[in-house]
């Protein structure tokens, strides 16, 4: 992690007070600008569309009975229940209502019962995530199980098939991808049915349930065994590949900070995420998770507003000398790929990539202190 170091040595005096007063006179001015009231109309449209396209798919799928043409209703699902899986992402920031009630129960209602996952598992590991995006140690979304993301987790491997696998890991990191939805399915009812404390256990048990034990049985009342079994691998594989490429680029192949290492909440959030450039198409197909920079600064602004805020914030990051990286989509993914294999190379400097030779909008690194 040399090159994080040598910003370190190279910003005396980078105190935490002016952080924070930088990231205040902000928050002000987006605050003035109307950019984090409620949009009750734009959520709610979603709130009853989405619900909807999905009992409109369930129906045509009882509808179109046992074919394989159903393959193709699996991949309508599977979008679905991603575009659903990012409202309920929504409303677990509080984007969606005032009330955190109404937020919770949203969220159990869109993520436990429509997706199959659990929202008391997604709610702890992401809030840990959004509070140490990219920290060694801290940010559980790096430490990840098949690829490994940073050198210390290569040099865990000492099988010489494994060493040779991640030599070009960077490359299995989408197929892999294919079994998120299993693993997402499975992490939630892992967390559900743990002795760890949970607030509302048994609702998100009878949710999980209802929903995971629910559709399977529906897919083999309609289809024969082999086609619902393909149906099954589809609607997961398809689920998954949608979620992971929405959440690949925002933060993966950006610089890693060590333990030691601690920022102003401005830069500890801008110098580790990375936005994608898009149209308002790239908008809804993602989620909103292309302003990854604007939403870490600012989790409860509604999602439609994050477009508004990306001008302001990135200007205003130039002006104080805070890193601002935005690529394109492909851009972003080749520097996923770049970056992974790059560590299963057993490169050790692998942090400069994405500021460097990133094609990005970037100034030097600036803010970062020992902790």
């Amino acid at each position: 992690m040399s090159a994080i170091r040598a910003t370190v040595a190279r910003t005396p005096g980078a105190g935490r007070s002016r952080g924070v007063s930088e990231f205040t006179a902000l928050a002000d001015e987006i605050r003035q600008r109307g950019l984090l009231r409620r949009r009750y109309g734009y959520y709610w449209a979603k709130l009853v569309l989405l619900p909807l396209a999905l009992a409109a798919t369930v129906a045509a799928f009882v509808w179109i009975g046992d074919t394989w043409w159903q393959l193709l209703t699996a991949a309508v699902l599977a979008v679905i229940f991603t575009q659903i899986a990012f409202l309920g992402h929504d409303a677990a920031h509080r984007q969606i209502f005032s009330s955190g009630r109404w937020n919770d129960w949203t969220s159990l209602v869109l993520g436990d019962l429509l997706v199959g996952m659990s929202y008391g598992w997604w709610q702890h590991k992401h809030t840990r995530h959004h509070a140490n995006p990219n920290k060694d140690g801290s940010d559980p979304d790096i430490d990840v199980p098949v690829i490994a993301v940073t050198p210390e987790q290569r040099s865990r491997s000492h099988s010489r098939l494994v060493i040779g696998l991640r030599a070009r890991q960077g490359w299995f990191f989408f197929p892999i991808l294919l079994l998120e939805g299993i693993s997402l399915h499975a992490s939630g009812i892992r967390r559900v049915l743990s002795p760890e404390p949970l607030r509302r256990r048994w609702v998100e048990l009878a949710f999980l349930l209802l929903r995971v034990g629910g559709l399977t049985a529906l897919v083999f009342v309609v289809l024969s065994p082999s086609i619902a079994f393909v149906f099954l691998a589809v609607q997961l594989g398809l689920f998954g590949f949608y979620m992971g490429v929405s959440f690949a680029p925002n933060h993966k192949g950006m610089p890693l900070v060590p333990r030691d290492v601690t920022f102003d909440f401005l830069r500890r959030q801008v110098m580790m995420s990375r936005d994608i450039r898009g149209n308002r198409m790239l908008d809804i197909a993602m989620g909103g998770l292309n302003y990854q920079i604007e939403h870490h600064l600012f989790p409860s602004m509604p999602r439609p507003h994050l477009r508004q805020a990306a001008p302001i914030i990135a200007e205003y990051c130039r002006l104080h000398g805070v890193p601002y990286t935005q690529v394109g989509l492909f851009a972003s993914y080749a520097t996923v790929v770049r970056y992974i294999n790059r560590v299963g190379l057993g490169e050790r400097d692998v942090f400069t990539c994405p500021l460097v030779e990133g094609r990005s909008h970037a100034v030097p690194l600036t803010g970062a202190r020992p902790g």
